[in-house]
């Protein structure tokens, strides 16, 4: 057994940025991209659970850097 692999964690690490501020028309943090309940929720959601929120939070960025545009705040 190697002695490296004991460190070893299949953890999702949080995608908190601490830039937290809800930015209310979306309902998502403008740092993480997560909803107040799921950022509430982090410490019980499943490794795999986990993974799934982080693959969708590009897209949730995209959504909110695309509404700053279209009002000029980019």
């Amino acid at each position: 057994m190697e002695l490296d692999k004991i460190w070893e964690r299949d953890e999702v690490d949080s995608p908190c940025v601490k830039i937290c501020v809800i930015h209310p028309p979306s309902g998502l943090c403008i740092g993480c991209f997560r909803t107040t309940d799921e950022i509430a929720g982090w410490s019980d959601m499943t490794p795999g659970d986990r993974k799934i929120l982080v693959a969708e939070l590009p897209d949730r960025e995209k959504l909110i850097v695309n509404r700053r545009k279209k009002r000029g705040l980019s």
